[in-house]
């Protein structure tokens, strides 16, 4: 889906005007952002997409900036030339994805900037994912792989003439873990905090 975002800490700065999120701890960044944490726990329950995966996916594809895009390709290896998507938003969602996402759901409305619109977005995604090819909805690493590379591209297993995107698609699982981990530790705290966040 996004076959040049390798999302290098160094790399990324020059791909939104958005910061970048640098997440060590998931519970510190859904404590201060309750309303994501809400947004999180809505697509899980309907889709019923692992909050840990969907967040582990978001990611590694934006560090949570909400206009990033891929880096522009350079003209003679010097000059800023055309981005070589249209990979747009948290999710990085490419405009003939979203469409499809928009066309299947009714969601005409969704922006790919808006949070709550991309995390249902990769939750969708992940149920066409499991019922095309009978991924797990918990198995981040395959994914992760049918996410990056379109489910075309993961039907043909295009992953395999790059060794780099299954290094990143083990990375994601590996945040995928760790924010599971991190989540069942501080849940109920924040379940109790995204009550208040109605008021």
């Amino acid at each position: 889906m996004k076959k040049y975002l390798l999302l290098l800490p160094f790399f990324l700065s020059s791909c939104f005007s958005t910061p970048a999120v640098t997440v060590n701890n998931i519970c510190t960044l859904m404590d201060e952002e309750v309303s994501w944490y809400r947004s999180v726990k809505a697509a899980e329950k309907k889709y019923g997409a692992p909050a840990h995966v969907s967040l582990a996916i978001m990611y590694q594809e934006s560090h949570f900036a909400s206009d990033a895009k891929p880096p522009r390709e350079k003209l003679f290896g010097i000059v800023p030339w055309f981005r070589p998507t249209t990979a747009y938003g948290f999710a990085q969602v490419t405009d003939d994805t979203w469409e499809w996402y928009q066309l299947k759901t009714g969601n005409y409305s969704a922006d790919r900037d808006d949070f709550d619109d991309a995390v249902d977005f990769v939750g969708w995604y992940i149920v066409q994912s499991s019922k095309r090819f009978g991924i797990a909805k918990s198995d981040t690493y395959n994914q992760y792989l049918a996410y990056h590379e379109g489910h075309g591209g993961f039907k043909s297993k295009s992953y395999n003439k790059n060794p780099w995107l299954k290094k990143v698609a083990s990375k994601v699982d590996e945040n995928a873990q760790r924010y599971k981990r991190q989540l069942r530790q501080c849940e109920s705290e924040l379940n109790s905090n995204s009550i208040w966040s109605f008021f």
